[in-house]
C-alpha cells in the first residue's frame, strides 16, 4: 500500500518489510500467509516475497500453517542498545542493585505510549508478567513509564499518549486526564514514581530517571517486585534508596562516558 508524505529517498520496500517484522506480536506470534496480508495491508504476493526474503535472511522461519519470528530478530533491538551503550553503562550497577534487593531491575525507554524493556537482570521468581529485553508495556501504568512521561512537557505527554498501545495488555489503571497529570506532577515533584497493581495484579514497582550529562532523561531504572511478597514501606524504605544511588551512578558514568575521547585504532 502506498504511503503518503514520503520523500524521495524513502524506501518502500524497506518499509514493508519491518511492518512484516512488527505485524507479529504476543498475540499472534505465528501467522498464515493471508494473515500477514491483511495485518499490514499489503498485497499476498508481496507479503509472500518479503516472507520468503526475511526467511532466507533468517529473521522469519516457515511452520505448519504459517510464519513465525525467529530470534535473530532481537539483533536488530540488540544492536540499538549496544550503539547507546546503555547495557554497557548500567550492567555492572543493575547486578549490584539486584543483588542487594533480591529483586529483579530493568532499564526501558520510551516508543509512543509504551516502554520497551533495553536492559534486564532477573532473579528467578514467579511473577505475573514475562519480562525480556523488547518487551513493551503501556508506559502510564509503569513506574519506568511514569518517570520517562514526566520527563516530557504537557503537550509532548498528550501526543505521546494519542498513540495506541502496540503492547497488547489492557491496564488495571485507567486514569482520566486529571488523574493521570496529578500523578505525573507528582513523579516531578518528587523525582522517581511507584507503580501498585496498576498494570497487573501482584506487581509492584519504582523507577527513578537516568540521565545523560546535559540533565536530559534518556531512559529509567526500576526495581520490580511482587506485591505479596514485599510492602509499599519496605519497597519505599528500602529498594528505593539503593536504586536512586544506583541511578545516579548509572547517569554519572553514562556521562563520563559521551564526553570521553574516542580511539580510534589502526593496524
Amino acid at each position: 500500500m502506498p504511503r503518503e508524505r514520503t520523500g524521495p529517498d524513502f524506501i518502500e520496500a524497506l518499509a514493508r518489510g519491518l511492518d512484516v517484522i512488527a505485524a507479529f506480536t504476543p498475540n499472534r506470534p505465528a501467522m498464515s500467509l493471508s494473515d500477514v496480508a491483511s495485518a499490514t495491508g499489503l498485497a499476498r504476493p508481496t507479503a509472500r516475497r518479503i516472507l520468503l526474503t526475511l526467511q532466507e535472511l533468517g529473521y522469519v522461519r516457515a511452520e505448519a500453517g504459517g510464519f513465525a519470528l525467529t530470534p535473530r530478530v532481537l539483533d536488530l533491538g540488540v544492536a540499538y542498545v549496544r550503539s547507546q551503550g546503555l547495557w554497557d553503562v548500567a550492567r555492572p550497577h543493575m547486578e549490584r542493585l539486584s543483588e542487594r534487593t533480591n529483586e529483579s531491575c530493568s532499564v526501558a525507554q520510551l516508543d509512543g505510549s509504551d516502554i520497551v524493556y533495553v536492559a534486564r537482570v532477573a532473579v528467578p521468581k514467579i511473577v505475573a508478567l514475562a519480562v525480556q529485553i523488547g518487551t513493551r508495556f503501556p508506559a502510564l501504568q509503569t513506574s519506568l513509564g511514569k518517570v520517562l512521561l514526566a520527563a516530557l512537557c504537557p503537550e509532548e505527554v498528550d501526543a505521546v499518549l494519542a498513540e495506541p498501545t502496540r503492547s497488547g495488555l489492557t491496564p488495571r489503571w485507567q486514569p482520566d486526564r486529571a488523574e493521570r497529570e496529578a500523578a505525573l506532577r507528582e513523579v516531578r515533584a518528587r523525582g522517581w514514581a511507584l507503580t501498585d497493581e496498576q498494570l497487573a495484579l501482584g506487581i509492584r514497582s519504582v523507577a527513578a530517571p537516568l540521565r545523560d550529562g546535559t540533565g536530559r532523561v534518556v531512559a529509567a531504572l526500576n526495581v520490580n517486585t511482587h506485591a505479596a511478597e514485599t510492602s509499599l514501606e519496605h519497597l519505599v524504605e528500602h529498594h528505593l534508596p539503593l536504586l536512586l544511588h544506583t541511578a545516579g551512578e548509572i547517569s554519572a558514568d553514562f556521562a563520563r562516558l559521551a564526553t570521553a575521547p574516542h580511539v580510534t585504532r589502526t593496524a
